[in-house]
């Protein structure tokens, strides 16, 4: 598709009615207009959604539900086009909803997408800002750093995958970092390891750190944030918690910030790394696993896929 063209003209291959905004909260029967697969599991959404990309802000989140019989998932708002009236998402095939996703393409709708939600990220002057992202993490950390280095700031971005063929986005960040660091589990392209390790080596070099921000899996976080916290470089974190309703209503993604409950959704999803009850959020990461896997298994079993 034509990147500059109108994505108004991009016919739905179902026949459903156009896209309605729903005030400057979302949309409904929103169309994708691109889709694109970075890396193994990994797809990239380009979604007419004008509302919100009017109004959506780095940091700031999107609930999707594909159909009625669907579930509400929460999604990092990766980029906007306010002129094209596009959001992108970037999600990886995790569950059934996010597989069940990884099959629609161009010309098809989504049926609701809330938002935009959460607070958005605090974007300032702090000097040197180090924007940590791992796996699909890295497309969240675009719009936050591509922010920061308008602002001014010096902005180094880590990148961490478990393997080359799953690299995505690194030239995307090279345009709005003044460093970007590649990591990956098995040495199979860039420095070999954790983001972790490439963190503390700029540590341990005596590189001046106003600021590190991080996106990833739960434990990279985690571990993150007891790295920074010796040094008392100030360190933010995005949370993604079970979340339902993502209005604070529902209370099911709570989290405990200095031995308070706060709710991800709408105190949220960044929060002071140092001050967040990680393994209590690990732990309630994992209380509906089994029924997740028993959804899933029976969603394949529907489509002859087992």
């Amino acid at each position: 598709m034509d990147r500059l063209g109108d994505p108004l003209k991009v016919t739905a291959c179902d026949g459903s009615a156009g896209e309605g905004v729903i005030g400057d909260i979302g949309t409904k029967n929103a169309l994708i207009v691109h889709k694109e697969k970075l890396a193994p599991q990994i797809n990239l959404f380009e979604i007419r959604a004008p509302a919100i990309a009017k109004n959506a802000k780095p940091g700031q989140f999107v609930v999707i539900r594909l159909h009625e019989r669907g579930e509400r998932i929460p999604l990092t708002i990766a980029d906007v086009d306010p002129i094209r009236g596009t959001i992108t998402i970037v999600a990886q095939e995790v569950g059934k909803t996010t597989h069940e996703l990884g099959l629609y393409g161009v010309g098809q709708r989504i049926l609701d997408i809330l938002g935009p939600l959460g607070n958005p990220s605090h974007i300032d002057h702090f000097g040197t800002v180090v924007m940590v992202g791992g796996g699909v993490g890295v497309a969240e950390i675009y719009p936050v750093a591509k922010a920061m280095k308008e602002k001014g700031n010096k902005v180094i971005s880590i990148l961490g995958f478990r393997s080359k063929d799953l690299v995505f986005w690194e030239e995307k960040l090279r345009k709005v970092s003044d460093e970007v660091i590649v990591t990956t589990n098995d040495g199979s392209y860039g420095m070999k390891g954790f983001t972790t390790d490439a963190l503390r080596k700029l540590i341990e070099d005596g590189r001046k750190l106003d600021l590190v921000h991080a996106v990833g899996p739960m434990i990279m976080m985690k571990l993150i944030a007891e790295l920074t916290k010796p040094h008392g470089i100030k360190t933010v974190v995005s949370l993604n918690p079970i979340m339902l309703d993502g209005t604070g209503m529902c209370g099911v993604c709570r989290v405990s910030i200095s031995g308070k409950i706060r709710f991800a959704c709408v105190d949220g999803p960044e929060f002071d790394a140092h001050q967040v009850d990680f393994d209590e959020l690990l732990r309630r990461l994992d209380y509906y696993k089994d029924l997740e896997a028993i959804s899933f298994e029976k969603w394949k079993r529907e489509r002859g896929m087992i």
